[in-house]
């Protein structure tokens, strides 16, 4: 396994994460969560977390050591994704359970594991 395999593992789990936030929208995440300032506040919270998932995506192919930092950040973020909705379903909310959504955040999971996992064994060589 190498930079090569991590950056692909990347890019699919951006993608995923990209579309979950689509998705996201469309089921009014910040009335989910709470946040003030309703879909104005969802954006801009957007613009410092997609730059942050595009430019690690970068960095990982240009080999640095920030691009495994941010490839693990990216790996938690999709993993946090995966348990908070499952946890939202189990309490009843409406939320994500289209077919579609449950693919995403379940793919999101399990490319996560594989992202986090490469990522330390590159970090511990």
């Amino acid at each position: 396994m190498n930079y090569d395999n991590l950056f692909w593992l990347y890019m699919v789990n951006a993608v995923l994460l990209i579309c979950h936030e689509i998705d996201s929208a469309y089921w009014k995440e910040w009335e989910l969560f709470k946040i003030p300032g309703g879909i104005t506040t969802f954006l801009i919270l957007h613009f410092p977390i997609l730059f942050l998932i595009l430019y690690g995506l970068i960095l990982v192919f240009t080999r640095t050591f920030g691009g495994l930092v941010i490839s693990l950040i990216l790996g938690g973020g999709g993993l946090f994704a995966l348990l908070i909705h499952t946890y939202f379903i189990k309490q009843g909310h409406e939320e994500f359970r289209k077919s579609i959504s449950l693919f995403i955040l379940i793919s999101m999971g399990i490319v996560s594991i594989f992202q986090i996992l490469l990522t330390i064994f590159l970090m511990l060589t």
